[in-house]
This record gives structure tokens, sequence and C-alpha cells, in this order.
């Protein structure tokens, strides 16, 4: 198995603390020594999630009437931490996704993945969901109580992770619950979601009356000035023109109000999409865990 040198793309740490006779090598140790540098820089450079598998188990539940995917590490966390992670608009999961794989059984996370289709993780009823429960309460109730009922992990032991729709879905949510999810993660956070409804998107319209009503509801606009997720992260690709100034006015309005939090709005590489997202992984769940930690040692 390949060791992890982080983000995909990143080149394997430069070696240190060399003896002199152990830079006095042969020709042919020489030779065979150079091929396995080159072949390990070119596998770390090759965008394939596919390059390094996950060691754990995926499968599938139904969760009040809805299918999650679930994912449980070889080996499970000693303190029960579990990450709910929510998908973009596309609705992809991350079974074939290793760069969060490797992640989730570096830190021993379960993950539990719910499938909401394009409702934007809101708390308004979206009918190619479900038309009696909304993301957002099926998230806080039903898969929180699942997660309690079968893994006896309850919050601050639960965090969220999210990309794109659910990267802001993922803030969102935990600004409007900052209690229950003081542990959050978004990737390339698509939060000025209120852009798409004259842009023709299908189920905006039929969830708010107009643009300037979802703008009021986006995760901007739920950031409290007294009352906030102890640790929350997002990043967005400065090459991502699509969500960038979004994520950059949400980090302006963070800091107006001196609200501690953490943010990577300078690193590219990929944009939108699950090469970024691919990138960040090994940050947001280092970040993930670290919060996770910090909550369980709090007094």
């Amino acid at each position: 198995m390949f060791p992890s040198y982080g983000s995909l793309g990143a080149k394997p740490p430069a070696r240190v603390g060399r003896t002199a006779a152990f830079t006095r090598r042969t020709p042919a140790i020489h030779l065979f020594r150079t091929f396995l540098r080159t072949l390990t820089d070119h596998l770390f450079r090759v965008p394939l999630p596919e390059i390094m598998a996950t060691s754990g188990t995926w499968s599938e539940v139904e969760l009040a009437g809805h299918a999650c995917e679930i994912y449980e590490p070889p080996q499970v966390s000693p303190h029960g931490y579990v990450v709910i992670y929510l998908h973009g608009v596309h609705v992809q999961g991350l079974r074939d996704k290793a760069a969060f794989g490797r992640q989730f059984d570096r830190h021993g996370l379960r993950v539990v993945c719910p499938r909401t289709a394009r409702s934007w993780w809101t708390d308004k009823i979206c009918q190619e969901f479900d038309p009696r429960i909304t993301a957002e309460r099926y998230v806080v109730d039903e898969v929180v109580g699942w997660i309690g009922r079968q893994w006896d992990a309850q919050p601050p032991q639960i965090a969220l992770l999210g990309t794109s729709m659910g990267g802001q879905g993922a803030l969102r949510i935990a600004f409007r619950h900052p209690q229950r999810f003081p542990v959050t993660a978004a990737i390339s956070p698509a939060i000025d979601y209120h852009l798409r409804i004259e842009e023709g998107d299908e189920t905006l319209p039929l969830m708010y009356p107009d643009k300037e009503a979802a703008r009021q509801d986006t995760a901007t606009l739920h950031v409290h000035p007294l009352n906030w997720p102890r640790h929350f992260w997002f990043s967005c690709d400065p090459t991502d023109l699509r969500w960038h100034e979004s994520a950059e006015r949400l980090r302006m309005k963070l800091a107006a109000l001196g609200i501690p939090h953490e943010c990577d709005l300078e690193t590219s590489g990929g944009g939108h999409g699950f090469q970024y997202y691919s990138r960040m992984a090994e940050v947001a769940l280092d970040f993930i865990a670290a919060g996770l930690e910090s909550e369980r040692l709090r007094v």
C-alpha cells in the first residue's frame, strides 16, 4: 500500500537526515531507487481516486423511506465519531472517492451519506425528495436519530461534511443548529444558490416564491453574531468563478463579526468538482477529526 502524502497531486516530502553512508549507493541500487521515486511521483500526480482503494465496507440502508450509504472503517475510532456527508446537486456519493475513504480509514470515522435529491438541504419541502419532510429535518431528526440507535453516538460526536450544494448545506445547517453540529467542513460551498433561480433551476422555484426569499435563506444570512459552531472550516478554489465570490463574502462577514473560523480560499486544484474536492479531502477530514476530539475534551 502506498503511503499518504496528502492531497492528490502533491509530491512526496523530501528525504532528510541522510547519512554519508546511505548516499554511497551502487549504480544498480541508485537506478532502482530513482525508478521507485519516479513511479511514486507519477502515481500521486494522476487525478484518479481509484489509485488507492479503501479497506472499509460500504453498504446501503433505507432510512425513513430514503436510501443512505454507510461506511464502516476497518478500525473504528474508540470515541465513536461519525460524519454525515451531504452530497452535491448531482447526488454523487463517496463510495468510489478513495481520497475521502483513505481519510475515513485514517481517523476511524463512520460515515452516513443520505440522499435528498436536489433539495439544497434546506428546511423547505422539495417534492423531488419528499412531500412531507424537508432535507434539513431529515438530517437533524432522522439521520441523527438513526446514528444514535445504530452506533450509540450523539452530538457532539457527529460532524457535517459537504461538497458544493452539500457544502452550503453543511454550513447552513450548522449555523442554524450550532450546538447539535459544532464541527463542520464545507468544500466548494455553493452558498449563493439563489442565483440559480434566474438560470432555469428546476427545484428552487418550487421551494421559494422568488430569488430574494431564497437569498434570505442562504448560509451567510443564517450567521448569528452570538451563537455559532465552535469548529467550522470551508474552502473554495479561486478559479471556481461560480462560487468563490460567495465564499469570500462569507469570510468577510465572519471576520467583521469576530467569529472564529478557518478557511482556505487560495489553494487551487481543479476548479469546481471532485478533482478539487479530493485535493482538499485530507485537510477537511483532519479538521473534522481535530474538532471532534476538541469537543470530546471540553470541560
